[in-house]
């Protein structure tokens, strides 16, 4: 039998070392070829992208246009019209290779299936992969739709290292896609080859059987894409045997490489404004302010007295004006002072100041006209020095009396109030409300000695000099001031040496003392009680 499954599609391989990026085996790896289902690897590249930037999430509902839903197998089901969560359109296109799923994530996220191809191409262009261009987010055949060996196994090595949250989808055989179960199509090759964790196969009739891999044995990774393979078993024979030899020639310890963040080109367009001349802008203002034609002010002689009678006379009406206009400027030579209120400060001024000598002060009229006050009574010892020319303190004293008004008969005086009474000695303790004429109840009071439930110590130990024995408790004290407050030293002279205590303590804190002692090794006893 001649096996239904041969292609005249052409080959192309291409394997590297996952952890440097440098090639290990070549073969037409930058010739155009179809990628068939390879295309979802970008695709699904584009999706995590969406996610970690935050413009999508795994469980944003994503609409199932016509377009989508009438994509010829292999598909998911979906039906027009209808909303699916992204993470089941994500499970469905990388593990089953639903083309109805990967449509759908392309015009969730860029409107339109050719906007997004759009945006693959300017992503492959970023990520290097120069030998791209992409036309569906499917991968099935189409004018202008191709890539090459080597640009896939870029995009393998992306996917591993630039999502390494998502690759172990790849890795999958079964998934739940929210309307199905779905298989996974690369379960053959999983299942066979050592290592093998992913990624992607791809098959057209236009393209053959196409596959990137990737496979991890101990230190080392490949990563390996085959173009046109004629079979299924063919091609993944092949795999295997590319990834084979791989693994011989690397070494077992490399210095990892990890590829650089992607450089995405933005447009950037620069508008510039016309602005057409017009009569406003080319001309000078008709009218402006000139101020070198002001007239300079008038300059006030120093030695000329300061009449207040002539700053408070009065202008006319008809000669007031707030300024005057000349050569097109301002002056302030000619401006008027405000009008005085009637029967304000200002108007007794004026009147004050016309039988008033003139002065250079304004306020010369008033405190002259002014009543001074009466000098208050100085201390006795400076009763011979008065303030007032050196009068009598008598007279002093007798002047304030007559001042203070009297106020129903009694002296405001000082000199002829009373004295305060004296001070009573009984104390108020507590103030009856109205009404409460009861006898206070009588008062118990109970007395109990100011050692009451303190009469336990603890004892620390005999020393043989009593300097020894203070400076142990005094030791203790700095140390164990918050339970030994109230605690009293005592240092006892006995017959077998100077005795260290601590007495005036309740139990608990001579028990809880000792305790504290005991624990830091120093011999303790509670006495007492």
């Amino acid at each position: 039998m001649v096996p239904a499954t041969l292609s005249a599609a052409p080959f192309a391989a291409y394997v590297i070392d996952a952890r440097t990026g440098q090639p290990i085996y070549k073969q037409n790896e930058s010739t155009r070829l179809h990628p068939a289902s390879l295309t979802k690897m970008m695709t699904l590249y584009m999706a995590f992208t969406a996610i970690e930037r935050g413009q999508v999430r795994l469980d944003s509902q994503f609409p199932v246009s016509t377009n989508a839903a009438s994509e010829p197998p292999s598909k998911l089901g979906l039906r027009a019209g209808q909303r699916i969560e992204l993470r089941y359109l994500i499970r469905a296109a990388a593990i089953k290779s639903a083309n109805d799923a990967a449509t759908a994530i392309g015009e969730g996220l860029a409107g339109s299936e050719a906007a997004f191809a759009q945006q693959m191409t300017q992503m492959a262009r970023a990520l290097g992969m120069n030998g791209s261009n992409f036309r569906n987010a499917h991968g099935l055949t189409q004018e202008g739709h191709y890539s090459t060996a080597q640009d896939m196994t870029i995009l393998g090595r992306r996917l591993f290292y630039d999502f390494p949250q998502y690759y172990n989808i790849f890795s999958r055989r079964s998934a739940d896609a929210g309307i199905a179960q779905v298989a996974s199509t690369n379960k053959r090759f999983l299942d066979s080859y050592q290592g093998a964790d992913g990624i992607k196969t791809g098959y057209t009739r236009a393209a053959g059987f196409n596959l990137t891999a990737s496979a991890q044995r101990g230190n080392k990774r490949l990563i390996a894409t085959v173009f046109g393979g004629t079979s299924t078993a063919q091609r993944n024979q092949v795999m295997a045997q590319l990834l084979d030899a791989g693994f011989t020639r690397v070494p077992n310890r490399v210095r990892e490489v990890r590829p650089e963040a992607p450089r995405l080109l933005a447009q950037r367009v620069v508008r510039r404004a016309q602005v057409q001349p017009t009569l406003a802008a080319t001309q000078p203002e008709p009218q402006r302010l000139v101020l070198d034609a002001s007239a300079p002010p008038v300059r006030v002689s120093r030695t000329a007295s300061a009449s207040t009678a002539a700053v408070a006379q009065p202008v006319p009406a008809p000669q007031i004006r707030a300024a005057e206009t000349v050569a097109g400027g301002l002056t302030l030579a000619v401006s008027a002072r405000p009008l005085a209120r009637p029967g304000s400060a200002p108007m007794a001024v004026a009147t004050a100041s016309q039988a008033a000598p003139q002065t250079a002060s304004l306020a010369a009229p008033v405190l002259a006209q002014s009543v001074r006050p009466a000098p208050a009574p100085r201390r006795q010892a400076d009763a011979t020095v008065s303030a007032n020319g050196g009068a009598d303190p008598a007279d002093i004293a007798r002047a304030v009396a007559e001042a203070v008004p009297q106020n129903g008969g009694t002296s405001m005086s000082l000199l002829a109030s009373p004295s305060p009474k004296p001070r009573s000695e009984t104390v108020i303790l507590a103030a009856m409300g109205e009404g409460d004429i009861a006898e206070p109840e009588a008062l118990e009071i109970v007395s109990r000695p100011d050692s009451s439930g303190r009469g336990w110590g603890v004892t620390l130990g005999r020393f043989t000099s009593r300097a020894e024995a203070e400076q142990l408790l005094l030791r203790s004290a700095l140390q164990d001031g918050a339970i030994l407050e109230g605690a009293r030293r005592d240092v006892a002279d006995t017959n077998r040496g100077f005795q260290a205590s601590f007495v005036n303590m309740s139990k608990g804190n001579a028990e809880l003392v000792c305790e504290r002692f005991v624990s830091r090794s120093q011999e303790c006893q509670v006495v007492g009680g």
